[in-house]
């Protein structure tokens, strides 16, 4: 198997990857992680893969099919914990990327997906179904909801100045 096409395409594209991945995953181990294995499988089938065109559409799926299938296997597992997580100081004001990572994370999986892949990936619908295994309705559907979601957290409740002498 020639591996020097599969180089190139790993040191070109796999920024990229990582980035989509960190998104997916809220968590940078776990992106990396995510990518490694995503690459791995399509090692595998790089001949296969190649031939049949440009193969970042073929890697960005194994990637979110990766993604969604550890997500699967984590949810039926139990999880332990020594001691429960200190809650976060409220004096501490996160930053703006903090805040939007913090409400992707707020999103239930498939809506994040589809998000991500629509708003940061920036897929058409058609792409994103393809990558998510559905039809673009769903995509339509999954990524207008965690918009209204995103902006309901993120713009947080309007305030009303207080009349004078009330």
């Amino acid at each position: 198997m020639d591996g020097t096409g599969f180089e190139d395409f790993v040191s070109r594209e796999q920024p990229g990857l990582l980035r989509l991945a960190v998104l997916l995953a809220g968590d940078g181990g776990h992106a990396e992680d995510l990518v490694q294995t995503a690459l791995l499988k399509t090692y595998r089938h790089w001949g296969r893969i190649t031939r049949s065109g440009e193969p970042t559409a073929y890697v960005r799926r194994v990637l979110v099919t990766t993604h969604t299938s550890w997500r699967r296997r984590l949810s039926t597992t139990e999880q332990v914990v020594e001691a429960l997580p200190d809650r976060a100081d409220p004096a501490v004001v996160p930053d703006a990327d903090e805040e939007l990572r913090a409400a992707l994370r707020s999103l239930p999986p498939r809506m994040r997906t589809a998000v991500v892949l629509r708003y940061y990936a920036d897929l058409s619908e058609q792409q994103a179904a393809a990558a998510m295994g559905c039809s673009p309705s769903t995509v339509n559907t999954q990524t207008a909801r965690g918009l209204q979601r995103l902006r309901a957290v993120l713009t947080g409740p309007v305030l009303t100045p207080v009349e004078e002498g009330a």
